[in-house]
């Protein structure tokens, strides 16, 4: 009997002693994969989704907008609350072409236009024609006219269309652009150094070189 009882008193002891340990083998078994974070806990986790730039905004992008004024009515801001002939006037990069506009009398023409878009040639790029071409062509109204109203298209073109477009244009020849992201040409040659400049009446993308009707 005595030999019983001892042997029952050494099984519970062994028990006891043993079931610590069992229930912590129980807590690490396979059960200690984590469940997937809830939809609010990845932003704890730092991880974010990669956002395409090219949707974060509809902001006027290039290298030259640097240049724009910050303030004032040749601002971004200032230039959307005027036509596009008006607005163009206020910004320094573009008194060559302003004062084209002036001499084949279209100032009105284009600021009375409606959704246009224009592709406006810089000072740098009237300097790269030779002075006694550009002159000659200054003295020819109607040439002049030909050439002003080839860079201006009757819509308002966002930067998506310029990916691979073919555009008519208000000399009733044609234009085409290609690119992606910020950066665009038009007829293969001429850079869009600053685009997406809105103005009351017109999308402006300033290139760096004249473009020439065919």
């Amino acid at each position: 009997m005595n030999t019983l009882k001892i042997r029952r008193t050494a099984i519970a002891v062994a028990a006891a002693a043993l079931l610590p340990f069992t229930l912590a083998a129980c807590s690490d078994s396979g059960d200690t994969k984590a469940a997937p974070p809830a939809a609010g806990d990845q932003a704890k986790t730092g991880e974010s989704t990669p956002v395409d730039e090219s949707m974060t905004g509809d902001q006027p992008f290039g290298a030259a907008c640097a240049g724009v004024p910050k303030e004032g009515a040749g601002s971004f801001d200032g230039m959307a609350k005027d036509p596009v002939a008006t607005a163009a006037s206020n910004n320094p990069a573009l008194s060559t072409l302003v004062a084209a506009v002036k001499q084949a009398g279209l100032v009105d023409t284009l600021n009375n236009a409606k959704d246009i878009t224009v592709f406006a040639p810089t000072n740098d790029a009237f300097a790269k024609i030779p002075k006694a071409d550009l002159d000659k062509v200054l003295a020819d109204k109607e040439q002049l006219t030909k050439i002003l109203t080839y860079h201006v298209v009757g819509q308002r073109l966002a930067p998506k269309q310029l990916e691979n477009g073919s555009f008519a244009t208000l000399e009733k020849g044609m234009v085409t652009t290609m690119g992606s992201g910020e950066a665009y040409k038009v007829n293969g040659t001429s850079n869009v150094v600053c685009g997406n400049v809105k103005t009351a009446n017109a999308n402006v993308y300033i290139v760096d070189t004249v473009l020439m009707p065919k």
